[in-house]
């Protein structure tokens, strides 16, 4: 018997091979675009985040400003964040707020204490540190300070509101503080917000009797991961790129 020709005829059951169509092509480019734009965007924030700490570098390392030009860059809305100045007068330890904190690993509160200027206004000044069972004046009484004193640190700037709604509604009725209200510090001591500077001075290092309030805790450093992230953007889309290569090469060998 003559032998059986082999059929040339396509298996109607068999599935032709999908390659890569317009929409998948379409698809990965949009990706690779949104990946690419998000590198560059930490490597925009990134140059903006080191002129920031060159800047706060800066101010930190400037010589001492008046307080009364502080207080007019304030008042017209300029940052007076960092910058070097001291203010003079006498304490009034009765009206010291806690401001809930945490200081090397340790919680407590900061010490913020009216300083009454000469001119009878008041400016609230972060005397620093006290572990949360020194929270109460009379655990520290040496450190309450009651004649004229000069105050050196750095200006920090009020806030406007609250940071987030996260964040605690502060406690006057207990003297605990979560987010710095100037107005409110203010009032709940009997002080007229008119009558108090429109910012505040974090005290410098300087030792107080018997060690507390502990000075000189004004955090400088921001963190700056920008240069990490945007390694990690370009990287994906190398990746994505790479993937995305590698398959229309395999579909061009089918």
């Amino acid at each position: 018997m003559p032998a059986r020709e082999r059929s040339t005829v396509a298996d109607p059951a068999a599935k032709p091979k999908r390659k890569p169509g317009l929409l998948t092509a379409l698809g990965v480019l949009v990706a690779l675009a949104i990946l690419l734009s998000l590198g560059t965007w930490q490597v925009e924030r990134l140059y903006w985040k080191e002129g920031l700490l060159a800047e706060l570098d800066r101010r930190i390392h400037a010589p001492p400003e008046k307080l009364a030009d502080i207080e007019a860059l304030a008042r017209s809305g300029g940052d007076v964040d960092y910058r070097p100045t001291e203010a003079t007068g006498r304490f009034d330890n009765s009206s010291e707020r806690h401001f809930l904190a945490t200081w090397r690993g340790q919680s407590g509160f900061y010490i913020y204490t009216p300083l009454t200027l000469a001119d009878g206004r008041s400016l609230f000044v972060n005397r620093g540190f006290v572990p949360y069972e020194n929270k109460e004046p009379e655990k520290r009484v040496l450190g309450q300070l009651t004649d004229i004193v000069t105050v050196r640190g750095l200006a920090r700037a009020r806030l406007s509101e609250k940071p987030g709604s996260l964040v605690p509604d502060n406690d006057l009725a207990k003297n605990i503080f979560y987010w710095k209200d100037l107005d409110a510090m203010a009032s709940s001591t009997g002080l007229d917000p008119a009558r108090v500077l429109p910012f505040f001075l974090d005290a410098d290092a300087t030792p107080n009797p018997a060690g507390f309030p502990i000075g000189g805790v004004t955090m400088v450093e921001l963190p700056n991961n920008h240069l990490q992230y945007a390694v990690t953007w370009y990287g994906l889309a190398a990746a994505l790129a790479a993937i995305s290569g590698i398959a229309w090469w395999r579909s061009r060998q089918a």
